[in-house]
Order: C-alpha cells, then structure tokens, then sequence
C-alpha cells in the first residue's frame, strides 16, 4: 500500500466503496449491482467527460440500482451495490482485463484514464474493487459455513442502440455453468409478452468478467447475470413491472 500513498487520486475516494442491504437477510439470493452508481469523485472533474456524457450510461446501468432494489425489497434479499461508477474502475471485470479501467466506451474516449500510472490503478483497486469482492466473497462464505443455500445474481441494463444499431432485446439472461437456473428464469420470462434471450446481448467471459465466473461458476453456486434493456427501466412504474416480473424467479 505505499507506493498508493504516492497515487495523484489520493483521497478522493472517500465515500464507501459499497451499500449493502439486508445483510442477515435467510434468502438465499444475494443480489449485485456492479454498475450501480455514476458518482466520480468531484476532484477528478468526470474523468475530463462532458456534463451529459458523464451521466449517460456509459458512467453506470441507468435504471439497475432501482431493479436491484425492487428485487431486494420483494424478496428480503441481501443487495450488494456499487457507490462509484465503472468508468474508475468496472467491478464486472478482473483487473486485468483490457478495460477494467476503460480508455473508451462505446464512441466516448474518457480522457481522465488516459496515462494512468500503475500506482492509481493500483489505487482504485484498493479503494474501489478490493473491498468491494472481500464484501461478496465474505457473504459467499458466511453462508455457506452456515449451511445456507446461495445464489449469486447481477442486476444490469443495457442500452437500446449500440454503436448505431437498434436492440430488439428486452431482457436477456446471462450464464455459464449454470444453465438449468438460467433457463427456468428464460422459461418463466418467456411467458409474458417479452423479448427474451440467453446469453444476449453479450456473453459472459471468464477472462472477462468477474460476478458469475468467480463468484458463481467457480464455486459451484447458480448464478446469472440479468440484462434488461434501460429505456424500459426509467420510470417507477416500469421499474415494479419489472421487478414482479423476475421476483418470482429467482
């Protein structure tokens, strides 16, 4: 930790780098929102972003945190959620992936990730990603000591174009190991007028993700990721829509 003493972001990470929710919750679901927030610390001026770019959903999953919640109110389920945006460092992602601190998303370049040196990478791990994976591999642990049964399920959005392109998708489920719990939940959304698909519209990657291969996979507990398409999570109402739809699923 001394050489992060030396970081140029020293202090700014203040704020707890998580919220948990019902954390004595006897569900046995934990829920994740890894890119629920779009806070940036006011010190690091949106990472050099516009006003409005650093709002979009490039900085966070517009609408996720409020699904999280729903679900997590509906159930009595614990909710472990981001405090600070992806775009410092992503929690879905190991460390060293390309774009665990990302120079571009989609057509924006984030200028303030530029030339990072590896003391503030390293920096932002141990404020930001470290804690944040001790918390939910602690849960992991505690529960299963205790002979409580787990699953581990993401709450994301994504955006209805990409690069150009329209999204007809409305809800995909993501997996690997676990097919037969992402296929009940495929099976039960599918009976309402939705767009439904697994492994849409992106595909999880154990070099490349973090919540269901490291959390899940590789520890033999069902887990999925939830992807639902954001300009169908941005009022209150479409939010409970949403939320009755998969609380009783999962």
């Amino acid at each position: 930790m001394h050489a992060c003493t030396e970081s140029a972001e020293l202090g700014q990470y203040t704020e707890p780098a998580y919220t948990l929710s019902r954390e004595d919750s006897a569900h046995p679901l934990i829920l994740v929102c890894e890119h629920a927030s779009r806070f940036i610390p006011p010190g690091l001026n949106d990472l050099g972003l516009s006003h409005d770019a650093a709002r979009e959903h490039i900085a966070w999953d517009i609408g996720a945190l409020a699904l999280a919640e729903g679900l997590s109110q509906a159930l009595g389920a614990t909710l472990l959620a981001a405090n600070y945006s992806r775009l410092l460092i992503d929690l879905n992602r190991p460390p060293h992936a390309p774009d665990s601190i990302p120079l571009q998303s989609e057509i924006y370049p984030i200028p303030g990730n530029r030339d990072l040196d590896e003391v503030t990478r390293e920096y932002r791990r141990e404020c930001l990603f470290k804690p944040f994976h001790a918390r939910l591999q602690t849960l992991i642990d505690q529960r299963i000591a205790q002979g409580q049964p787990v699953r581990v399920v993401g709450i994301h959005s994504f955006t209805p174009v990409f690069h150009g392109q329209p999204r007809a998708l409305e809800v995909g489920v993501l997996f690997g190991e676990a097919r037969d719990y992402a296929q009940r939940l495929i099976d039960g959304l599918s009976q309402h007028p939705l767009k439904v698909a697994s492994n849409e519209p992106y595909k999880i990657n154990p070099l490349g993700d973090m919540t269901v291969p490291v959390h899940g996979d590789a520890r033999g507990l069902e887990s999925v990721l939830i992807e639902v398409r954001n300009d169908l999570l941005r009022t209150a109402e479409n939010v409970s829509r949403w939320a009755g739809y998969l609380a009783p699923l999962l």
